[in-house]
């Protein structure tokens, strides 16, 4: 059957021999553009400097905490000093492969020694972080073009998920959003075997990611013609990967002998293990915080990329979270989603990657319209979350507490053992060894345990804020537990455990044993 070009085509292209380009003034120059090749990482650039200036200025402003940025920093301080990562503040010789299995937070060693500061995590974190804008940004500049490829960065760099990690103390996963943007790139632009590569190292950084490799080995096996017999050993990997770290590594390390988290998987509200399943569909949307958080993940690209299949492999990583008993993991506060973003973007950019090969004269109207539609909704949602701190007086100004806390925690000498509280206790980890005030955990164990008689300290110095002031993701400084137990355990004390005052001065009492 004969065809026969589009009337529309054939008038564009007789106007554009008709009509010459218009030909440079004599004298001038064209007009310089910025480098193709330099754009993304313009942007990375860009989100650095965003994320260390929230993160930074929050840990001086006394806002970071014990768990977790405490907690991370004597991690990699051990492992800087070629040490086992023992973990006073997650218990007393407690290994923290036995809390989650993030061994490649040795990666993060020589830079540590080189600057031994919690800043140094801060500031680490920030980068991978920013790293992450950089292939997704590339893959939109080669298929979609350079506008859409600033709105790409932007719909990445300031999404809630990556913001909310930013602002978040320090975490492991932090090293996992770079290598799932360039995996989830790779998957994109059908480089299988690239894909796996980037995806491998996963297994390092939590136990959980496993199963992500897991989805993405699937995924190679379903799309890659040529690649089934490398997806379906990727996948069995992950799994693999996985099982063996929850059964066997995580134990061996856990003092306890068990998963540290496994209760967060219980059985819950149903009496056998057959009903959890049964109902796991509802219980995945229920309460409704966890629908909405459903929403929220896809938001940042203006939900487009449910379209793209590549939006299946965040299915692990929500389906623990809803399915958890730990209530933090259902909502988008902490650093639980930073994981989901470069997914989210990649299938942004693959649902308009298809919409760019179609021949209809309204499909770069729809790639700009729902281009705009996602720098809307990224707008609107950045006042909700914490890069608006950037915004408020509050984070550009000290205050009499913070003064007073940081005159008292330079009486304490370095190489001290400090029990302190949650939001004082990164000012030392540093330098001193630290322990929370009033103890926690319990015999290592974050759960069971009896509130109500804590065991007495054994630190050579306490300090202590009854007035930290609410500061998010927290609404109040007294986690783990409520004010008055607090200063109940601050009197037992004084008068029964054998510490005397050394100061007291806006709220924070420093106490050394005598």
């Amino acid at each position: 059957m004969r065809t026969f070009p589009d009337n529309m085509a054939v008038r564009r292209g007789l106007l554009r021999s008709l009509i010459p380009a218009p030909s440079p003034e004599p004298g001038s120059r064209p007009a310089a553009r910025f480098p193709a090749a330099l754009l993304p990482w313009s942007w990375a650039a860009a989100f650095f400097l965003l994320y260390a200036t929230v993160s930074v200025r929050r840990h001086t402003l006394l806002r970071t905490t014990g768990y977790d940025l405490g907690i991370f920093e004597q991690a990699v301080r051990a492992y800087s000093q070629l040490r086992a990562p023992l973990v006073p503040l997650r218990g007393e010789h407690f290994n923290l492969l036995g809390d989650h299995f993030h061994p490649a937070l040795a990666v993060l060693a020589p830079l540590y020694r080189l600057w031994p500061s919690p800043v140094c995590l801060l500031l680490a974190q920030s980068a991978l972080l920013a790293l992450g804008a950089v292939p997704l940004t590339a893959w939109a500049l080669r298929t979609l073009g350079r506008r859409p490829a600033h709105a790409v960065a932007v719909a990445y760099g300031l999404s809630w998920g990556i913001a909310s990690a930013a602002a978040f103390d320090f975490h492991e996963v932090a090293l996992a959003v770079p290598l799932l943007s360039f995996a989830v790139t790779a998957l994109g632009q059908q480089r299988w075997r690239a894909a796996v590569i980037w995806a491998a190292p996963l297994v390092l950084i939590k136990e959980d990611l496993g199963l992500t490799l897991a989805a993405l080995g699937a995924y190679v096996a379903w799309k890659g013609p040529g690649a089934r017999r490398l997806g379906i050993a990727t996948a069995v990997t992950g799994l693999v990967a996985s099982v063996v770290e929850i059964k066997l590594l995580l134990p061996a390390f856990n003092p306890a002998g068990g998963y540290a988290h496994g209760g967060n998987l219980a059985e819950g509200a149903h009496s056998s293990l057959l009903g959890t399943i049964a109902f796991a569909p509802l219980d995945a949307l229920r309460p409704d915080i966890k629908a909405m958080t459903l929403v929220l993940v896809f938001a940042p690209s203006a939900l487009l990329a449910l379209r793209s299949p590549l939006a299946l492999l965040a299915v692990p990583t929500l389906a623990w979270r809803m399915l958890s008993q730990n209530g933090f993991h259902w909502g988008t506060a902490f650093h639980y989603s930073a994981v989901l973003m470069p997914i989210v973007i990649a299938g942004l950019i693959d649902t308009l990657r298809q919409w760019r090969t179609v021949d209809h004269p309204l499909a770069a109207r729809q790639i700009r319209a729902s281009l705009l539609t996602v720098l809307a909704v990224t707008v609107v949602m950045l006042p909700s979350f914490p890069l608006a701190q950037l915004a408020q007086r509050a984070t550009w100004r000290s205050t009499a507490h913070i003064d007073a806390a940081r005159a008292l925690l330079a009486r304490i000498p370095d190489g001290a053992t400090v029990a302190a509280s949650n939001r004082l206790a990164p000012q030392l980890t540093s330098r001193c060894q630290v322990v929370l005030f009033p103890s926690f955990p319990v015999d290592a164990r974050l759960y069971e345990y009896d509130k109500k008689q804590l065991p007495r300290p054994t630190a050579d110095w306490i300090i202590h804020d009854r007035e930290a002031p609410a500061a998010w993701p927290y609404k109040t400084g007294h986690w783990p537990y409520p004010p008055e137990q607090q200063a109940a355990e601050l009197e037992k004390a004084k008068r029964l455990y054998g510490y005397d005052v050394v100061a007291e001065r806006a709220g924070i009492t420093l106490l050394r044993r005598s």
